[in-house]
């Protein structure tokens, strides 16, 4: 169990890297990109896995060396909950006193893109804390 979890813990690692890269290229470049949120979503979900099976480990009396493993462990979860909750909110911000079905059709085009920009920011953000975290919490413990 112990193996998966370091797996897991370079599947966070690379996953929220790749994700990080990808959204920041695409918010940088005004790009909307598919790609990045499948890849963002695989990130989400490898987080969710790691944390798991860090509590079952835990559950089963394992500890690791350092009590901040727990902090560093936990806040990428935490993270991933703040950020989406942030993305939801972005189409609010963005739309905030307008009628969206009266706009013509090209600034309705330029606001989508302009909330889509918005919550790739978010994300992309979000990805490289969870990864800075990730790799802190790799420091506070030896493998194996």
């Amino acid at each position: 169990m112990q193996t998966l979890h370091i797996v897991l813990g370079v599947a966070v690692l690379l996953a929220n890297l790749a994700a990080f890269a990808l959204g920041g290229w695409a918010w940088i470049r005004r790009t909307p990109s598919a790609a990045f949120w499948y890849l963002l979503r695989g990130a989400q979900a490898a987080v969710v896995a790691q944390v798991a099976v860090g509590g079952i480990l835990v559950l089963a009396g394992g500890e690791p060396a350092s009590d901040l493993h727990y902090v560093y462990g936990l806040l990428p979860l935490v993270v991933t909950l703040l950020a989406e909750g942030m993305r939801a909110g972005a189409a609010e911000r963005e739309l905030t006193g307008l009628d969206f079905g009266s706009l013509p059709g090209e600034r309705q085009r330029a606001l989508a893109l302009a909330i889509v920009r918005r919550e790739t920011g978010i994300m992309a953000v979000s990805s490289g804390l969870i990864l800075f975290l990730a790799l802190r919490a790799a420091g506070t413990t030896p493998l194996l």
